[in-house]
């Protein structure tokens, strides 16, 4: 499909009080000067050979960026903090209440131990552009890792903890590492999953074995067995190696891959090129998140997924600034004041989380009995993303934080924000119910039609952006050049299409409601998954809640809506439904046929804060359901079920099973 060409969105931002002549500027000079404005961005990081041209776009829809130019990320994010005397700072805080510890890190410690290993992968044979994969859990061995890799010009593939043995198997038949690098185990709340046995099983089941696995044994822990002519210590491949200096690569020269979730049979590994990735991401820290000098920064991640890489790893530590990795939950590791207490003992300035951890600290944690035992007077700003953040919540966490909560939009895909209110341009910190920021520089978003037309204002349609995309966006999928063309640009040529569902508003402001496979369709008409929730979760008996649809015979499909109720709630569930079902109708309308509801003990949320709405769409629906081994907690489908055949739906549905 060929899109109307429509200019960039039309909207007067000089006639409200969210945007900023900053920003506009900026803005705009990314879009019709990109050459000249990312050269400017492209400055915030260390070059060993500067750039002979700033932008080749030239095959479309793939651009490169900075061609020419070689650097180094490990350079960026270590050796020039301490060539600038800053050794003796806290790189990383290791707070982990499922050890017992906390554990500060200087980038003079990061040095030592990065080089290493970069060292001692070079004693096994590693060399530029190999690749490595890490599979351990948020400890600080796993961002040593990284950096030891692309310290050398190799690639690292890092796999979340959680995978069982057949995602780990086929992320490494697909990446083909040289070597593993692996911890012994990670420790949940109430098990140990042993990492080690998981490696052994996976490897079972490739056909390309990794010449070597270097293991991390946790201390305190178990140590695992080793596998004799395989396997060697983390311990003994640091001691018997030499430090090793950073090697230049070309500034398109793959940084990572890091593989999708739910991709176990196809694996969709994206490509993040290097130059352009950690200029912008160390330029965001200032630009989107308002941190600088001794700031303290937390995201409350996993190194598993592009949050992580970006935000605990890449763009703090390329700032020089002090990052927080919390190995914990919201609420088990003991209690849900955990993360009042993270902020206080660390004095953290910046958060960022997924919506999903304050509605669980919301839920368990109703009235601050836990958290109001700390101060969070530290905390400046509170970002959101991974997924849609109700009012209710965002409110709550505002209130209770005492700071501006800001939701930002953006996606693996491109590593950093496509949306977001900039604390950097002085972005209104107030900006309008729903909305994910205005655009950020580079993205010229666009909201379409399915014929490619674009939408009117607040008109919900397909959001693309048009090419060429900004640095350090994926370069490419691994080894699918046409799955890479197919997937982000064959549905509307000439822009990459971000597969969500929303609309624009007058001032600019981009609103995502939706995956676009989120979006019901009643009678003919598209309702948003995220709006319905929103006014579900404004119920004060709802901590959470997922909403998807479900077959009806002369609508198509209608809504149904499973919900946690809060702590001490004291309505029984038909008068809580009685009200839902009101709300609706009174906020979104009889349009909407909303009048399935009911209380579950919890929902299917992915260790990374998405719920798995398709599988609750595909068990009502009496298909086959697979649970991925993302899944936090795999028994709240049984219980789902059952109340799904209560309602009429799920009746010859198996027994979900996990893959």
């Amino acid at each position: 499909m060929v899109p109307n060409q429509n200019k960039s969105l039309q909207v007067n931002h000089n006639e409200n009080n969210y945007s900023t002549k900053n920003y506009e500027e900026a803005y705009r000079r990314s879009l019709e000067d990109p050459e000249g404005f990312w050269a400017e961005v492209g400055s915030v990081v260390d070059w060993y050979k500067p750039w002979d041209k700033v932008l080749d776009n030239s095959a479309q829809p793939l651009t490169d960026w900075f061609i020419g130019g070689q650097i180094n990320a490990c350079y960026n994010a270590i050796d020039r903090h301490i060539k600038n005397g800053k050794g003796k700072k806290i790189a990383l805080i290791h707070d982990s209440p499922v050890t017992k510890s906390v554990k500060n890190i200087t980038y003079d410690d990061l040095y030592e131990k990065v080089s290493l290993l970069a060292g001692a992968l070079v004693n096994l044979g590693v060399v530029k552009g190999d690749r490595i994969l890490i599979y351990m859990p948020l400890i600080p061995e796993a961002i040593i890792a990284m950096l030891a890799v692309v310290r050398i010009g190799a690639v690292h593939s890092v796999v979340f903890g959680g995978f069982a043995a057949r995602e780990l198997s086929a992320r490494i038949n697909h990446a083909t590492p040289k070597i593993i690098i692996a911890a012994n185990c990670g420790i949940e709340p109430n098990k140990i999953v042993r990492y080690k046995d998981i490696l052994n099983s996976a490897l079972d089941r490739v056909t390309e074995k990794p010449k070597n696995c270097i293991i991390f044994q946790r201390p305190n822990m178990e140590p695992s067995l080793l596998t004799p002519g395989v396997d060697i210590l983390w311990s003994d491949a640091l001691s018997t190696a030499k430090p090793h200096p950073c090697v230049p690569v070309e500034a398109n020269h793959p940084l990572y891959i890091l593989y999708t979730s739910g991709t176990t049979d196809k694996p969709k590994g994206i490509v993040r090129p290097t130059g352009g990735h950690i200029a912008t991401l160390c330029w965001t820290m200032s630009c989107i998140y308002g941190m600088k000098g001794d700031d303290v920064w937390w995201t409350a991640s996993d190194m598993g997924w592009v949050v992580g890489h970006s935000y605990i790893c890449y763009g703090p530590l390329c700032a020089g600034l002090t990052s927080v990795m919390y190995e914990g939950k919201p609420d088990r590791t003991p209690d849900p004041g955990q993360y009042f207490r993270v902020i206080q003992d660390h004095k953290v300035n910046g958060l960022f989380t997924a919506p999903t951890a304050l509605r669980v600290i919301k839920r368990e944690d109703p009235v601050l009995e836990f958290g109001s035992k700390y101060s969070t007077k530290s905390l400046r700003t509170l970002f959101v993303a991974g997924e849609h953040c109700d009012h209710e919540t965002l409110i709550w966490a505002g209130k209770t934080l005492k700071v501006p909560v800001l939701n930002h939009w953006w996606q693996t895909e491109t590593g950093h924000s496509i949306t977001a209110t900039c604390l950097g341009f002085g972005h209104n910190l107030n900006p309008p119910m729903f909305s994910a920021g205005l655009p950020f520089p580079g993205y010229d978003v666009r909201i379409l039609k399915e014929d490619g037309s674009p939408c009117q204002l607040l008109e919900l349609g397909r959001i693309v952006v048009k090419l060429p995309l900004p640095p350090g966006v994926m370069s490419c999928l691994y080894n699918a050049p046409e799955r890479f063309i197919n997937t982000y640009f064959n549905n509307y040529i000439g822009y990459y299409d971000t597969m969500d569902a929303g609309y624009a508003d007058e001032n600019g402001y981009i609103y995502v409601t939706a995956r676009d496979d989120d979006v019901i369709n009643v009678a003919g008409h598209r309702l948003s998954t995220s709006a319905l929730e929103d006014v579900i979760l404004s119920h004060p008996d709802i901590g959470d809640a997922a909403v998807f649809g479900v077959p009806e015979i002369t609508k198509g499909e209608i809504p149904l809506c499973l919900y946690i109720k809060n702590k001490n709630c004291s309505k029984n569930e038909e008068e809580i439904n009685n009200e839902i079902v009101q709300n609706v109708r009174d906020l979104i309308g009889p349009i909407a046929s909303f009048h399935l509801c009911a209380s579950v003990q919890g929902l299917p949320r992915t260790r990374s804060g998405k719920t798995a709405r398709k599988s609750l769409a595909n068990l009502a629906s009496g298909k086959k359901v697979m649970i991925s081994s993302t899944i936090e907690d795999p028994l709240v489908y049984m219980n789902i079920k059952q109340v799904l055949q209560n309602l009429g739906y799920a009746k010859n549905a198996p027994d979900p099973e996990i893959e």
